[in-house]
């Protein structure tokens, strides 16, 4: 568990460098305020962390996915608590099934971040990407499943069930 415990003060420094910055109020009277914010540095870029905040979250996934359920759910509360690090960081999509597997363990360990209506629009997105790849996601979005949390935290479902439904219907049954 020591080597968890570095984990968690790692993604705990990054998320602190982050919320100054997801914090940062938004004048919604300024009609270019979606423009600016599009064109606007990524926030792990302005906070010039990125190589580490992407190396993190590729060790959360990895320990995610080799460990038990204990670790799992170890996992899910530090992304919960270090909520301004999973709000800034991602890793790039590769269109392969490797690539689609990583964003589902990726959405898995977020749990449905703050929101689950944004976990399935990212899912449903997801899918596509896959599909028009010529990814095979059934398959993918089944063994992910088995390692989700089976806890439906805003009552649309558990991460597990989402996945599951995903896995049942075209095109990613979600809609």
């Amino acid at each position: 568990m020591g080597e968890l415990a570095e984990l968690r003060a790692w993604v705990a420094l990054i998320d602190a460098c982050v919320e100054p910055i997801a914090r940062r109020p938004v004048d919604l009277t300024d009609p270019g305020w979606v423009r600016k914010t599009r064109e606007g540095p990524h926030p792990l870029d302005e906070a010039g962390i990125r190589p580490e905040a992407e190396a993190a979250l590729r060790d959360v996934l990895s320990r995610y996915e080799e460990g038990d359920d204990s670790v799992r759910a170890t996992l899910r509360a530090l992304l919960e608590r270090c909520h301004w690090f999973g709000w800034a960081t991602t890793l790039p999509f590769e269109p392969t099934p490797q690539g689609f597997r990583q964003h589902l363990l990726e959405m898995s360990a977020k749990d449905q971040g703050l929101d689950t209506r944004d976990m399935m629009v990212g899912l449903h997105d997801l899918c596509g990407q896959a599909r028009d790849a010529g990814v095979g996601i059934r398959p993918l979005l089944l063994e992910v499943a088995e390692l989700s949390s089976d806890m439906d935290r805003y009552g649309m479902g558990s991460t597990r069930h989402i996945l599951l439904r995903a896995a049942g219907r075209e095109p990613c049954g979600l809609w």
